[in-house]
Parts: C-alpha cells; structure tokens; sequence
C-alpha cells in the first residue's frame, strides 16, 4: 500500500496530522494511571526526537519505559513509512487517554471489602519534522500612533492621582445625627 492510499484509508491519521507529514505510534491498555503518564508525557513534548529518549531513560517515573518505547516506535514508523530523517523529527503531541479500569477488591475489618481500581491508559506520540520558521521583518509603526496610545494610558493615572489629593484635603465626615443622639441618651442613662 503506498503512502497516498493509506494516508486516504487511515481517519487516526488525518484526526492527529491532517495534511502534515509525520507519524504516529500508539500503546493501548498501558497498566499505569492516565495521570501519572501524562506528567511523562509533558516532560518530552515539544523535545526533538533523540532528546526526548535520552530524557526518558533516566527518567524515574515507572511509566516512562512504557513512552519511551511508544516514541522510539513513532519515529520508527517515520522512518519506515514517511522516509523522515530521525535527526529532524520533534515530538508534537502526546496523548493520554484513559483505557478501561479493572476492578478488584481488597478485604477490610469486620468483613467488608473495598473496591480498588486498576486504571489502564492509552498513550499516543506524534512525531514531525521540525520547521524552521524564518524570521519576519516587523513594519515601523507610526509615531502618532504610539503618542496616542501613551497618553490614553497616562490621563487616568493623572486623574486618580489628582482625585487623592482633593480626598487628602478635605475634613473628615462627621457622624449622623442619628449616631450622636443615641450617644446622647446613653450618656444619659449613665448619670442617672
């Protein structure tokens, strides 16, 4: 089956590349959480393709040996199937899905048991060449612009700076008369 055929056959692909070249490697029904192997997976994304393998083998973490064998088989099949240089492959997308629990049980006191769950995973990485993008030439802005915009942002610093200022020079509130008479008649009931 050539490249274009099977390119046409396979909705995973066009669902994780599209258009792009690149490949992609997927380990089903992994015995290890989803979230212990996502905090693997973030350590060797965006990392070139050797890199991402030496970060791996020394990883501590139990799950990385499971993707490390996921990557080094996505750029195998880049290798084999899209005639990529490994040297240029990066690891675009790792995936962590979640895979069907097990359940087992775990006998407690006084009879009872309790339910522990054994969660699987299904982990997928996506290797691409890497793209050197060219640097672009930013235009000049034009000054009048810019003024504009500086003294749209400097008015109200100016005007909360001059609303401190009248509030600093003002007396201070008296209390309601409410407030004093009720003063009053408490004072009162004091003396008698």
């Amino acid at each position: 089956m050539s490249v274009q055929e099977r390119r046409a056959v396979s909705a995973r692909r066009e669902s994780l590349l599209g258009d792009e070249p690149g490949a992609f490697a997927v380990a089903r029904f992994v015995r290890v959480t989803p979230m212990k192997a996502r905090r693997v997976g973030d350590l060797v994304r965006g990392l070139g393709v050797d890199d991402a393998l030496a970060t791996l083998k020394f990883a501590p973490q139990a799950a990385a040996a499971t993707v490390y064998k996921v990557v080094d088989s996505a750029a195998a099949n880049a290798e084999g199937t899209e005639h990529l240089s490994r040297a240029d492959l990066v690891v675009t997308k790792v995936l962590v899905d979640e895979g069907p629990t097990l359940k087992r049980h775990r006998p407690r006191a006084q009879g009872r048991a309790t339910r522990i769950d054994k969660r699987t995973s299904h982990i997928t990485v996506v290797v691409t060449p890497r793209v050197e993008e060219e640097p672009v030439e930013k235009a000049p802005a034009k000054k009048s612009a810019k003024k504009a915009d500086t003294a749209a942002k400097k008015a109200p610093a100016k005007k909360a700076a001059a609303d401190k200022a009248e509030a600093a020079d003002k007396p201070a509130k008296k209390a309601t008369a409410k407030k004093s008479a009720a003063k009053k008649a408490t004072a009162e009931k004091k003396e008698s």
